[in-house]
């Protein structure tokens, strides 16, 4: 029997020694990242890229002007950040993200926005009947700009914010830690431990606002509700519209907010307890839930049942 010649074993071993080295990080099969580094680089590379806008348009510019290209700055990341993780990470189609953007995606956005702005508006009226907050005016806090001008650029601004958290922590995040975890786990562990893991995640990115450690629960609770909603229908459409209306509304409609420094449609006094008013008060962890409820409301109503998603562990190659 003839034997191969010692350059095709020298390849094949060199191959072989390639492929165990680079095992930890590179998925030879599917010829892309692990899991792990498709769900974090995204995140990690674009939390890193805001900073770098944020920094030099506030070095150069002033409001009103400094808002818009902010807004603008970040969106051109997150669409590029969208692009560069489906052709290059995550080599798979952009809808498999969850942003299919047909006539039902921007259905279920609608309602997802709706049922945010319902719970906010809930919010604000418990807090009026009760004495913790008044209604002080309309219409204020616009600054140089036109209130509706001032509106748009908050909806802006906020719209592209939200949508980068829903893309990286349920979109990247999720999806790729669910897919790198079934098999290894029965699929309802696989998607439960990712659920998990970017819930915490997305509690830790709002630590900022927090001042003391029981308000992580508002935040973790905020993060459940948006990975059910996304892990249920596998599609962005409902934690995207309710993301970007539950933030405009709290803030920029009701006035509730106190992190967020916008104009107000309704300008309102927050003068009840901490514990029960303010963006994670008892008040807001009660609508959230009610909201979270809400969401699975529509989509037993939309699907005729509530269960996992096929496409939330599916990889559909280029």
């Amino acid at each position: 029997m003839p034997e191969e010649p010692t350059e095709r074993r020298t390849e094949t071993a060199t191959r072989q020694l390639w492929r165990w080295l680079t095992w930890p990080v590179w998925n030879d099969r599917q010829r892309r990242l692990r899991a792990p580094l498709r769900a974090l680089l995204p995140t990690v590379v674009t939390f890193l890229a805001f900073a770098v806008v944020q920094t030099a348009v506030r070095a150069r510019f002033a409001h009103p002007i400094r808002e818009p290209l902010e807004a603008t700055g970040f969106a051109v990341v997150l669409v590029a950040a969208v692009l560069v993780s489906a052709r290059a990470l995550d080599r798979r189609p952009v809808r498999e993200f969850g942003l299919a953007f047909d006539r039902s995606w921007w259905r279920s956005f609608a309602a997802g926005a709706a049922i945010a702005t319902a719970i906010n508006g809930g919010a604000l009226l418990v807090s009026l009947w009760a004495g913790w907050a008044r209604l002080v005016g309309v219409t204020r806090g616009a600054g140089d700009l036109p209130f509706a001008l001032a509106m748009a650029v908050v909806f802006g601004y906020v719209a592209v914010a939200a949508t980068w958290e829903e893309f990286v922590m349920r979109g990247v995040l999720l999806k790729n830690l669910a897919e790198g975890a079934d098999g290894f786990l029965p699929r309802w562990g696989a998607v439960g431990l990712a659920v998990l893991c970017s819930t915490l995640v997305f509690a830790f990115l709002h630590g900022g606002k927090v001042t003391h450690v029981s308000q992580y629960g508002y935040y973790l609770l905020a993060g459940l509700v948006l990975a059910g909603a996304y892990v249920l229908t596998g599609e962005l459409a409902l934690s995207v519209g309710f993301h970007v209306f539950y933030n405009v509304t709290q803030s920029a409609v009701f006035g509730l907010g106190h992190s967020q420094q916008t104009p107000e449609l309704l300008a309102v006094d927050i003068v009840g307890p901490p514990m029960w008013v303010g963006e994670e008060g008892l008040v807001f962890v009660g609508f959230a839930a009610l909201g979270g409820l809400a969401l699975l409301g529509y989509v037993r109503w939309q699907h005729g049942r509530l269960a996992l998603a096929d496409s939330i562990t599916r990889w559909t190659p280029r």
